[in-house]
């Protein structure tokens, strides 16, 4: 019976440690690979820039709480457009991995499909993966897997105001 004992007791002390392992190994990766794109708080960001293929620049600030299109004279722009931009730094990040892993041209970074910046990060958007509805990310010297529902979008037709 005495031997029984130990072995139960060696088998829990041994369960413990790989529990607490385990807990120590998450904790370390969630602090090395932060779990968003930025580390801004969506409503903080006071400027966004947007290019995309074959459209014009976009450039936004943020003045009294409310969204403007960048130029002379100032256009109001549409607001729930900018919430979605700028909501976009949440956008969880699956996966990181350092750019030098990748070859840009084949991931699509090359010439990005979008380039956001949002408070002078920026965010340049290549190619889907091919494991699931995800595109790649790169921030900095870093690439990140999100969700391709976290793609910026050109503004729909009847929003974009002309100027005389």
């Amino acid at each position: 019976m005495r031997r029984a004992v130990r072995q139960r007791l060696a088998l829990v002390l041994v369960v413990a440690a790989l529990a607490v392992t385990a807990l120590w190994q998450w904790r370390h990766d969630a602090a090395a690979s932060p779990a968003t794109l930025l580390p801004l708080d969506p409503d903080a960001i006071t400027r966004v820039t947007l290019a995309l293929p074959g459209h014009p620049t976009e450039r936004y600030v943020r003045h009294d709480g409310h969204w403007w299109r960048d130029g002379e004279p100032p256009v109001a722009a549409d607001e729930g457009r900018l919430e979605q931009l700028t909501g976009i730094a949440a956008a969880q990040a699956l996966a990181w991995r350092p750019l030098s892993d990748f070859d840009p041209a084949r991931i699509g970074l090359t010439h990005p499909v979008a380039t956001l910046t949002l408070d002078d990060r920026t965010l340049r958007f290549g190619d889907t993966s091919a494991t699931g509805p995800l595109r790649y990310v790169q921030v900095g010297d870093r690439v990140a897997l999100v969700p391709i529902l976290a793609t910026p979008r050109p503004p729909k037709r009847d929003a974009i105001q002309l100027q005389p």
